[in-house]
């Protein structure tokens, strides 16, 4: 159900309106394509997943494949990358509230939203579990539920809008490729920050039951959740309503409902779509804290994240983390209308790092199973090394589409500053711990595995961290 919830967000329910406006029909397409590049990344990961699970995986592998550095990179541009979906989903969701309270400031809907699922968090994990459970349960059942009433709209002429709903939207009004293939290509950037999060499956492997049985099911049935809940959905309102009716800034579910005129439909549909903003930000405080803790715990963080509470919940990332997601709080109160663009640029940027190291580091991982340098893991990738250079081009993409986009762009100047701030840490925290900035073997084929089969890192003298039920801390 955690990865259900990671593939339907605000990037769908929100971000759609803008790029159905910008690139027409055409942007069944791009998520279609986008789509398959992120399943070749998933089972990328899930490949690297059953070679050693981890908690914190991304990181943990960019310091067995890449280096110390490229760990440290990659855990800290991960959480930031969380951050700032965080900042994106509760600026999603002031925007819901204001569709019933438009008096109502957004800064002050994002504040109480992150208090209310800060709280939850702080609990236990189990709690975070069942709140995701049920968020990714609405979510699912409504999506389902708005293709249905959509089908019944367009085949049976339910309502004032089967008179005009036809299959014809997709390509009549304006084409299939209404503004040209280059300004649907440049929705890229949003269709990929939709995807975002489908790769929480690999930080909450450590705390999985059964791993083994649980991975590859979530992992293999990624393409079907994209085909149904993306694909199909859009494919759906697009036919029932045209394309030419829908607005930036205006959720395309919550115009479509409106326009069918089914009695406090557009209401429930506004409920659902803010359901799914508060479900991604409670996954990204989830993720948050427990990247932080990895951090801390390989000694490229601040020690004091290693701790737990009680209830056995790292409380002090979470909440540094969220104390940083207040900044979306302070953007929704100095420009309510371009928060989410802005944010939604930046977490895609920082999303595509985490993938291309994901990526590199199954490239690496295959050439070392290759040269019996690597135990060869039961769940492989199709395609091998090849798919993962071709989900790399892609992504390269990417980053040059939102180079190419001005409302985008904004994303790209921060960059220079985070990788300033980075280098400037390195060799700083180094100093204080050399031990835990070297090189991660790689687990030998034939070797006796490690519980949980992970090699932890050389920790300072004293003991080590308590690790979180379920998990190593590697």
């Amino acid at each position: 159900m955690i990865a259900i919830g990671g593939a339907i967000g605000t990037g769908l329910f929100l971000g759609a309106g803008r790029a159905i406006h910008q690139a027409g029909p055409s942007l069944l397409l791009m998520y279609a394509v986008a789509g398959l590049v992120v399943f070749a990344i998933m089972r990328a990961l899930g490949e690297l997943l059953t070679y050693r699970p981890v908690s914190g995986s991304f990181a943990d592998y960019a310091r067995e494949f890449l280096g110390p550095f490229a760990g440290f990179a990659t855990g800290w541009t991960y959480w930031l990358m969380w951050v700032a979906t965080g900042m994106a989903e509760v600026t999603a969701a002031a925007t819901y509230v204001a569709y019933w309270w438009p008096a109502v400031p957004h800064w002050i809907s994002a504040l109480c939203f992150l208090a209310l699922l800060l709280a939850a968090n702080l609990i236990s994990v189990r709690l975070f579990g069942e709140v995701e459970f049920w968020f990714s349960m609405v979510k699912v059942t409504a999506i389902i539920g708005m293709i249905l009433v959509g089908l019944g709209v367009l085949t049976l002429g339910l309502s004032a809008a089967g008179r005009t709903a036809s299959v014809g939207h997709l390509w009549r009004d304006g084409g299939f490729f209404p503004h040209g293939v280059g300004s649907s290509l440049l929705t890229l950037q949003i269709v990929m920050f939709a995807y975002l999060a489908v790769e929480l499956v690999g930080v909450t492997a450590g705390e999985a039951r059964d791993p083994r049985e649980t991975l590859p099911r979530a992992i293999n049935t990624l393409p079907w959740r994209i085909i149904l809940f993306y694909v199909g959905a859009l494919a759906v309102i697009l036919c029932v309503v045209s394309w030419t009716r829908f607005q930036p800034g205006v959720s395309p579910f919550v115009a479509a409902f409106a326009a069918i005129g089914i009695p406090f439909g557009a209401g429930i549909v506004n409920f659902v779509v803010l359901t799914a903003a508060l479900s991604s930000c409670n996954s990204g405080m989830y993720s948050t804290g427990r990247m932080l803790r990895d951090l801390a715990a390989n000694g490229q963080g601040p020690r004091a994240f290693t701790r737990l509470t009680a209830r056995r919940t790292p409380a002090l990332g979470t909440a540094a983390s969220v104390a940083l997601m207040c900044a979306g709080v302070w953007l929704n109160y100095a420009d309510p209308q371009g928060a989410f663009t802005y944010i939604t640029a930046f977490a895609t940027v920082a999303g595509v790092w985490t993938w291309g190291v994901i990526l590199v580091c199954h490239i690496r991982y295959r050439a070392a199973v290759r040269a019996g340098r690597a135990a060869p893991a039961w769940f492989t990738a199709p395609g091998g090394a090849a798919a993962s250079w071709c989900a790399l081009a892609f992504l390269a993409l990417v980053v040059v589409l939102i180079g190419a986009d001005s409302d985008a762009r904004v994303s790209l100047y921060g960059l220079p500053v985070w990788c300033a701030a980075l280098a400037a840490g390195y060799p700083v925290l180094k100093r204080r711990r050399p031990a835990a900035f070297a090189r991660r073997p790689h687990l030998a084929p034939g070797g006796v595995p490690l519980p949980d089969d992970s090699v932890p890192a050389p920790e300072a003298a004293g003991a080590g961290p308590e690790a979180l039920p379920g998990t190593t801390i590697p």
